[in-house]
């Protein structure tokens, strides 16, 4: 699927600029704007207005749909804004009193919840989804991972016994990521499944330092390394680490993963470059080189993905204006195109007139087990093998409609005939 895939950027580059949109979110008036985190067709971050004032901020995919989330009684304090978003939900920071305060809200400044526990002393939050949240408390002068499900008295210390402190930045499919300090000082990438006991490090061997900022799906995303970073990504286990550094680059990191893509920034040719990737280092792709005319450098923070649509919150300098800028890219997800037994991926509709699109988010299969257009490797396993040939004859004895291969709306021997031809032509 991987290598389609870069075939198919490869045969798009010609258009590849017409195939992304990218929105200016920067509000009118804004001295400073960054999108963080996206999710159902809304993106959160934070909005300056000079030096000292800064907006926790929601937006509904244009600069006119700013929502200022900041509650009554806060103060536009530099520290604040909204980190995350999922479900309806975003969640952040505020500072009430002079104290920094983990914060939820439901689309509106009026809407606010303070998640910080009784008798802590800070919090903030990072990150939201599945009708969950996480961040940090600070209880004395430790930092703990925590989480919560939508109120102060919901939360969960995940700080492991016997460490340093710890953060969680991300939430998703039952698991949350941040960081743990180990006993050597260093911070490792940290993976939870609600419970503090439930930590596993994710520090890969040969490194002293990483975090995890995100994870969906099972991935999880982050970066290793002190000084010199390096966009990372894993499955679950320190073992399953794989490096997204792409060629050339001094410095990257993963911020966010969503159906199997990862994005980031990674510094390439001395400029800060918004990266998306697919799961390795080679398959990534300069997002800065599809941005308006005017923009320097750039940076990608989070994404989410419908399987339709791929949309990537982040920021770029303008130097037009002179301000970094909130932007969101957006682009239709590839999708497989069949050209008889041949598979390969596209954007949708694009490149494929003398063939059939399956539809966006389609896969073609992987490497020796083409799936979607090798109608004969019938089980779908180890590519074409006898065993294809005993699977059709099955469904064909058992009145299986996947076995009417003539399309002619009832089985007969002309099936037979017409699986065999396919088989033996390979795909």
């Amino acid at each position: 699927m991987l290598t389609a895939f870069l075939a198919a950027l490869a045969a798009l580059s010609a258009s590849a600029q017409a195939q992304w949109t990218v929105v200016n979110l920067h509000p009118a008036g804004a001295t400073r704007s960054y999108a963080v985190g996206v999710s159902g067709g809304q993106q959160v971050g934070r909005v300056d207005f000079g030096t000292t004032t800064t907006y926790p901020s929601a937006w509904n995919g244009s600069a006119a749909s700013w929502v200022n989330l900041l509650p009554a009684g806060a103060a536009p304090s530099p520290y604040l804004g909204a980190f995350g978003v999922g479900g309806g939900q975003q969640v952040g920071i505020c500072v009430v009193g002079g104290l920094q305060r983990a914060s939820l809200w439901s689309g509106t400044a009026a809407s606010w919840v303070d998640l910080s526990p009784s008798g802590t002393t800070e919090s903030q939050g990072y990150g939201a989804g599945d009708g969950y949240q996480v961040g940090t408390t600070i209880v004395g002068i430790v930092r703990h991972a925590s989480l919560w499900s939508g109120t102060a008295a919901s939360w969960v210390d995940l700080s492991p016994e016997g460490t340093g402190g710890s953060d969680a930045y991300g939430v998703g499919g039952g698991q949350q990521v941040g960081f743990v300090q180990v006993s050597s000082g260093e911070t490792h990438a940290a993976l939870w499944t609600g419970t503090a006991a439930s930590w596993v490090d994710l520090n890969p061997e040969g490194w002293t330092s990483s975090t995890a900022w995100n994870v969906d799906g099972g991935q999880q995303v982050g970066r290793v390394g002190s000084g010199v970073s390096h966009a990372s990504l894993w499955n679950g286990t320190a073992a399953s680490w794989v490096d997204l550094s792409p060629a050339g680059s001094s410095n990257s990191i993963a911020s966010g993963v969503s159906g199997g893509w990862q994005v980031g920034v990674a510094r390439v040719g001395g400029i800060e470059r918004a990266s998306l990737w697919r799961g390795t280092a080679a398959s990534w792709v300069d997002l800065g080189a599809f941005l308006p005319q005017g923009f320097t450098s750039s940076v990608a923070i989070g994404i989410w993905t419908d399987a339709i649509f791929i949309y990537i919150s982040g920021a770029g300098y303008n130097s037009v204006t002179g301000h970094e800028e909130a932007l969101l890219w957006v682009h239709a997800a590839p999708g497989a195109c069949c050209q008889g037994g041949t598979c390969s991926l596209v954007s949708q509709n694009t490149g494929c007139a003398s063939g059939q699109f399956q539809g966006p988010g389609t896969s073609c299969g992987v490497a020796g087990n083409p799936t979607m257009c090798c109608r004969a490797n019938f089980d779908g396993v180890n590519g074409l093998q006898v065993a294809d040939i005993f699977a059709f004859l099955g469904a064909w004895f058992a009145d299986d409609s996947r076995a009417d291969f003539t399309g002619d709306g009832h089985l007969s021997v002309s099936d037979i005939f017409y699986f065999l031809n396919e088989w033996f032509a390979g795909c």
